[in-house]
């Protein structure tokens, strides 16, 4: 199932999936997995108690003969993600780690975003002053490379505390990472180069807490050390744990929302163009873009127990796995569901998940997305796609753009930065 024509568009295979039924059994993926494609079955299974995310440990076993010894600390240190542990556990973690996700805390970091995305234009629009070809009507640039990538390490950066310079080092280890978790068949190889850098980003969290122990702020990670300190809340290990977590899986969702998002909108001109002229939508557009291409395609669960579906019995300890970007093109759940309508409302999409472990940073994601979209458009117009470009990654789960080539028209030396109030969900 996994090929070229896959990572390129996955749908076509998960419309031939539910034509053949709602549960499958497969051999092959990830070592052998129940696959779900209906919205209503995937919301069902990602809200049920009995399907466990305890998964770091089969993940990093799959990875061939002599993980189980070699991967330990791998293992040690995602167990403790809040992305991987099961109530009364995560209940408590989450606690303490929403108090920097609520609107009011996020609303303040509005300005801080504004100002990244404006900076990251700046050099956009800077580098097409001075580079080849500056007498042409439009300039080119990389949306990714330039623009994509960088802001959500950024924000997310600023949430910690930690120093914008060394965002580069974030990114690789955070790609190595993620190499991994999509990979349905990991290479011991892959598993490796994702416990070298999931072991290098917890030691840079390690030998940065006694400096931030010393003058404590209003970031996230001073409210951890304060839930650390203040009668033992979390442990340390589970405080380094969830900085990792934070820095991996903000920066990978947020990214390919900007990725996808902005390739499907400058795919069907229409909805770009009524974007354009009716700025008020982008919180819908938003969604549906979330909807229509989901920066994460699938999730997995452990069963605890046996549990019956469509006549099939899924046995204690198989693997799940719901197909969340299938999930999201269900015809019993969206009308016409291929097609991208910005003014959609026929309900919520699973892109962040459902239930209990639904996305904490979903609506920092919003926040940021609608930011960045709405600079966009400001400040580069007529952009466009420099034809049949863009180039997918080799990421099962992680849906994203290596490239994503753009042209827009060269501004006149008057133009300016316009800012305008955001809402986000």
């Amino acid at each position: 199932m996994i090929n070229e024509a896959f990572l390129n568009d996955p749908y076509p295979a998960y419309h031939a999936l539910r034509a053949e039924g709602p549960l499958h059994w497969s051999p092959e993926f990830c070592g052998g997995a129940w696959l779900l494609t209906g919205h209503a079955d995937v919301a069902a299974v990602l809200r049920d108690p009995r399907f466990s995310v305890r998964r770091a440990g089969g993940w990093a076993n799959s990875s061939g003969p002599g993980a189980l010894t070699e991967l330990r600390e791998f293992k040690r240190i995602f167990s403790r993600s809040l992305l991987f542990v099961d109530a009364p556990q995560h209940t408590r973690l989450r606690q303490v780690m929403n108090a920097g996700f609520k609107p009011a805390a996020l609303q303040e970091l509005a300005p801080q975003i504004q100002t990244i995305v404006t900076r990251l234009l700046d050099d956009v629009l800077a580098k097409a002053a001075v580079g080849t070809g500056q007498f042409a009507e439009f300039a080119q640039f990389d949306f990714m490379r330039d623009f994509a990538r960088p802001l959500p390490a950024l924000v997310i950066a600023g949430m910690l505390g930690i120093a914008a310079e060394d965002r580069s080092e974030f990114v690789a280890w955070s790609d190595d990472i993620a190499a991994f978790i999509g990979s349905p068949t990991p290479t011991l190889e892959i598993a490796r180069r994702a416990q070298v850098s999931l072991i290098a980003m917890n030691e840079y969290f390690r030998q940065l807490l006694p400096l931030r122990r010393a003058a404590l702020g209003d970031d996230l990670m001073s409210q951890l050390i304060r839930a650390e300190a203040g009668g033992g809340i979390i442990t340390t290990k589970e405080l380094l744990a969830q900085c990792c977590t934070l820095l991996f899986a903000g920066h990978e969702t947020t990214r390919n929302l900007l990725g996808n998002g902005m390739l499907a909108l400058l795919q069907h001109p229409q909805q770009w163009q009524a974007l354009q002229a009716e700025p008020s939508l982008l919180p819908s557009a938003l969604k549906e873009l979330l909807r229509f291409d989901s920066p994460v395609q699938y999730t997995g669960r452990r069963l605890k127990v046996d549990v019956e579906m469509h006549g099939q019995i899924m046995k204690k300890g198989d693997l799940v796995i719901p197909l969340i970007g299938a999930a999201n093109r269900d015809p019993a759940k969206f009308s016409d569901p291929d097609r991208l309508d910005i003014r959609r409302n026929e309900g919520a999409h699973l892109s962040f998940g459902y239930g209990p472990h639904v996305c904490i940073g979903a609506t920092l994601t919003y926040l940021e997305a609608e930011i960045a979209m709405r600079s966009v458009m400001q400040r580069l117009p007529q952009l466009g796609l420099v034809g049949d470009t863009q180039s997918w990654g080799e990421n099962a789960v992680y849906r994203s753009l290596n490239r994503l080539p753009l042209q827009f028209a060269r501004p006149s030396p008057a133009a300016h930065v316009q800012t305008a109030e955001v809402h986000y969900a």
